[in-house]
C-alpha cells in the first residue's frame, strides 16, 4: 500500500505521530495510518515512537508493527523487549508482536525463550504464547486443522480452535488449570462465533487470575462491539486495584462499543491517576464519537 503515498507524505504523518504537543487521539490516528500504509518508511516512523514518554503510545506502536507482519520490524521489537527500563506494557506488546510477525528465526526464538521465566508475569506469559503461536504456525497441525475464519482480520496471539460449542469453549476459557495457549484458542473461537452467549462467556473471563488474560478478553470484547458486556467492562475499568493494562484495554473496548453509558464512564476517567488509563479514555472517546456518528471506521487511520 506504500506505493500510494510519497515518501514525503509518509514522513509527514510520522512527524505527527512523534509530535508530543498533539492530542493523543491525533497521534493514534497517525499511527494507524502508518500501519495501513506499510513499508520501510512507515516502519521507521513507527519505530521512532518508542522514544516517546507515553507507554500507551509505545505499546500501540509495538502492536501495529506486529499487525503489519513485516520482518523489517523484528530488530526494533527485540530491542524494546530486551529494554528492562521500558514499561512492562510496552515490552509485553513487543513480545506479542514478534509472535504475530511469525518469523520462526533462531534470533526470535532465543529472545522469547530468554524471558519465559521473567519475574514480570505478564511478560513471561506473553513470550510463552508467542512461542506457542510460532510452533503452531510452522507445524503440520496448522495445515490439518479446520478452524473458523477471523472476521476482524487481526493477527491474534493464538489461533481459534475447531470446537464450536459455546458451552465447551466457555469451560476451556475459564479453566485456569489448562495451558494459557489452549484457553486463548477458546477465547478467539468464542469471539469468532460472535453471538450474545459468546460475549457473556468471554466477559466472565474478566475475573480470571491472569492480568494478561483479562486484558486480552477486554481486547476481543472491543472487537466484537456488543453492548452485552458494557457492565462488566465498566466494572474492571472502575476497579483501581485492577492492573493498568487491563483498565486501559477496558476503556478502549468501551470506546469501540460506543454506548451512551460508555461515553459517560470514559469522561469520568479522563483524569485518572494512571497515565495509560487517562490517555486510553481520551482515545476511546474519540473512537466512540466516530462510531456513534457512523461517518467512517476510525481504525482505518483517518487523520
Amino acid at each position: 500500500m506504500a506505493k500510494n503515498f510519497t515518501r514525503d507524505q509518509i514522513l509527514s504523518i510520522g512527524q505527527l505521530l512523534q509530535d508530543d504537543s498533539r492530542p493523543m487521539k491525533q497521534r493514534y490516528r497517525a499511527l494507524f495510518a502508518l500501519k495501513n500504509i506499510g513499508g520501510k518508511d512507515a516502519i521507521e516512523c513507527i519505530s521512532k515512537g518508542f522514544s516517546d514518554s507515553s507507554a500507551l503510545l509505545k505499546h500501540e506502536c509495538a502492536y501495529c508493527l506486529g499487525q503489519m507482519q513485516d520482518a523489517m520490524a523484528i530488530s526494533t521489537l527485540i530491542q524494546v523487549l530486551e529494554n528492562v527500563n521500558e514499561d512492562p506494557i510496552v515490552r509485553h506488546e513487543a513480545g506479542e508482536a514478534l509472535g504475530a510477525i511469525g518469523v520462526n528465526s533462531k534470533e526470535v526464538i532465543a529472545v522469547l525463550k530468554k524471558y519465559l521465566q521473567d519475574p514480570i508475569l505478564e511478560l513471561s506469559e506473553t513470550c510463552e504464547l508467542a512461542l506457542k503461536r510460532l510452533e503452531w504456525l510452522h507445524s503440520d497441525t496448522n495445515k490439518r486443522e479446520a478452524i473458523t475464519e477471523n472476521p476482524y482480520f487481526s493477527v491474534d496471539p493464538a489461533p481459534p480452535c475447531a470446537e464450536d460449542s459455546v458451552h465447551i469453549l466457555k469451560q476451556t476459557l475459564l479453566d485456569e488449570k489448562l495451558p494459557l495457549f489452549q484457553r486463548y484458542r477458546a477465547m478467539f473461537s468464542l469471539r469468532n462465533i460472535g453471538d450474545s452467549a459468546s460475549v457473556l462467556a468471554l466477559a466472565e473471563g474478566l475475573k480470571c487470575n491472569s492480568a494478561l488474560f483479562r486484558h486480552e478478553i477486554a481486547y476481543v470484547l472491543g472487537q466484537m462491539q456488543h453492548p452485552a458486556c458494557v457492565t462488566q467492562l465498566i466494572e474492571n475499568l472502575k476497579d483501581l486495584q485492577e492492573h493498568p493494562m487491563v483498565r486501559h484495554e477496558c476503556a478502549e473496548a468501551l470506546g469501540s462499543i460506543a454506548t451512551e453509558e460508555s461515553m459517560t464512564v470514559l469522561q469520568d476517567y479522563l483524569k485518572d491517576s494512571e497515565r495509560v488509563v487517562k490517555e486510553s479514555c481520551e482515545v476511546a472517546l474519540d473512537i466512540c464519537e466516530y462510531e456513534m456518528s457512523n461517518q467512517f471506521q476510525w481504525a482505518k487511520g483517518d487523520l
